[in-house]
Formats: structure tokens, C-alpha cells, sequence
């Protein structure tokens, strides 16, 4: 048929990149590698977009991978992820299948398609309690100072800024060795939607899952022991529903700050993704309004030229 190790679905948020990933799946018969760096976190439902309920096509269950395998609070990392990719990756391949890469965490989907060289690098706490009163924009004065960041774009939070300044640190350091994966050749397509289209999706979604219950399920995991500093840590919907919650942001102010927070986060991910395709990566962008029998048939037809 051709000689790709898999396809590869990327899109931003509200995008539709995870049901038009499923119903390729059920049209070749495969199976999903979840590319989302939250989707990790078991009951972290609402707030990372799972939407399993996409997952099942026609009656049936589309197989999964890399999600709901850690706990909130836990802090899992890209080295972790691309290891466990290959793990999920090998398996499904071992049944014969083509699998299907989907999700946004652009700095994940490329580590794997790339073949990133990449080390564990461990907590340094004297670095972090010299950093630890530093505000955001400060912590990001730092890391434009680094010559060659791991991460330009997932630094919406101090924390997160301090684990980037970390891993620089550690990098200078401790010389990164040869690739222990090889770069996969991929099918990369790329879910194009309108801004301003996304930007109206992103609005109508967000008020949705607030009345699904994205507050109680935040409240749920505060209440199991997961502290408020680790679930700020996440970004987005966890940073501001959980200083709702703890009384720091009106409603109002969460909502509205919620909302820009996640606009910007979508710009940043196309960001990437025109990046991916400066470094080398090339995506067939399929314009996102387009009937799902179309896209799908459109990727399908790529893959036999």
C-alpha cells in the first residue's frame, strides 16, 4: 500500500482532529496513539478534551493508547512520553496495523516523528527554590536567553517555566548522547480551520464543559489530595478553575481569562506546527468543514499514491 510507518493527525484545540482520527481508524481498521500531553491523566476528563465518546464509530470500540495511564498530580514528561509511544507503537504494529498518531502537543508529535535525542532529567530543588518567587514574564526573560530551547511554547505557568529552566540547565550540563529512536516516516495531515471559526468553537466548547461539570471535576481531584499549586501546573482550564475554586478569579474573571488563555494556546499550536513544517515536516492540510467521508477519503487516497 506504502511505505509509512503511520499517519499522523494534528490540529489545535477544537479543531475536530480526535473524532475525524477515530473514524479513519475504523475505516482502516487501526488503532489510536494519543499525542496530548494532559490525556495522560486519568480523571482529568472534561478539562483535557478526552471526549471517549468519540472513540466509538459505527457501534464500534476504537482501541486507544496513552491515555488515562498516570494520576493527576503526577508529572509526566516528554522523555516518559516517547517511550512510551514506541512501546504503544511497537505493540500495534505487531498486530499487522498502520497506527494513527493523533492530538495537539506539537513538542510530543515531533519528539517521536523526529527521533528526538532526549535524557530524564531529574528535579534539581536548589534551582527551583532559587526561582521559585520569580514571576512568569521574569522566568521567560531567563529562557529567551538559552540558545536552543527544548520548548517555546508550553510555558503558560511559573512552574512550567522553572521545569524549561531546569532542563536547559541540565542540558548544558550532561551532552545529550545519539538518538535511541530512529525518525519515523510518517503521513502527516493537518486539520485547517478558519480562525475565527476556532476561535467561535473554542467559545461554544468552553461553556459546554463548564456545564458538563468541568468545576466538580476539578473540585474532585482538590478533594482526593491533589494539591492546588500541582493543578495549576497543568495550565489552561486546571490553572484557572482551580484559582476559581481557591478564590483568587471571580467566575467572570476565570471565564474570561480561561478564554483568551486557551485562543492563545490554539495560535501557539499552529505556530508550531508551520514550525514542524519549516524543520522539514510536511503536512497535507484538509480544510476542517469538509464532510467526514471526505477527509477521511482524502487521506486514503494519499496513502496509496
Amino acid at each position: 500500500m506504502n511505505d509509512y510507518d503511520l499517519v499522523t493527525i494534528v490540529g489545535p484545540t477544537a479543531s475536530g482532529k480526535t473524532e475525524f482520527a477515530c473514524h479513519l481508524a475504523y475505516d482502516l481498521n487501526t488503532e489510536i496513539i494519543s499525542g496530548d500531553s494532559r490525556q495522560v491523566y486519568k480523571s482529568m476528563d472534561i478539562g483535557t478534551g478526552k471526549d471517549l465518546k468519540d472513540y466509538i464509530v459505527n457501534g464500534r470500540n476504537i482501541p486507544y493508547h496513552l491515555i488515562d495511564i498516570r494520576e493527576a498530580g503526577d508529572k509526566y514528561n516528554i522523555f516518559e512520553y516517547q517511550h512510551d509511544f514506541h512501546k504503544a507503537y511497537t505493540e500495534i504494529k505487531s498486530r499487522g496495523k498502520q497506527p494513527i498518531l493523533c492530538g495537539g502537543s506539537g513538542l510530543y508529535i515531533e519528539s517521536v516523528l523526529r527521533g528526538y535525542s532526549l535524557v530524564n532529567v531529574p528535579e534539581d530543588k536548589e534551582l527551583r527554590e532559587k526561582y521559585e518567587n520569580y514571576t512568569l514574564p521574569e522566568l521567560k526573560k531567563i529562557l529567551e536567553s538559552y540558545k536552543a530551547l527544548h520548548n517555546t511554547t508550553d510555558v503558560d505557568t511559573a512552574q512550567r517555566a522553572i521545569r524549561a529552566i531546569e532542563i536547559e540547565e541540565y542540558k548544558k550540563a550532561h551532552p545529550l548522547e545519539q538518538n535511541e529512536f530512529p525518525p519515523l516516516n510518517s503521513l502527516v495531515v493537518g486539520v485547517d480551520i478558519e480562525r475565527e471559526l476556532r476561535r467561535n468553537k473554542i467559545s461554544k466548547r468552553l461553556k459546554s464543559r463548564l456545564e458538563e461539570g468541568m468545576i466538580e471535576e476539578i473540585q474532585n481531584i482538590l478533594d482526593k489530595g491533589v494539591s492546588a499549586e500541582d493543578l495549576i501546573y497543568y495550565g489552561l482550564e486546571y490553572k484557572y478553575i482551580t484559582l476559581y475554586i481557591e478564590k483568587q478569579l471571580t467566575y467572570n474573571e476565570m471565564f474570561s481569562q480561561l478564554e483568551i488563555a486557551i485562543h492563545q494556546f490554539a495560535k501557539r499550536q499552529m505556530t508550531w506546527f508551520r514550525g514542524m513544517e519549516k524543520r522539514g515536516v510536511h503536512i497535507h492540510w484538509i480544510d476542517a468543514t469538509l464532510p467526514m467521508e471526505e477527509k477521511t477519503g482524502a487521506v486514503k487516497s494519499l496513502l496509496i499514491k
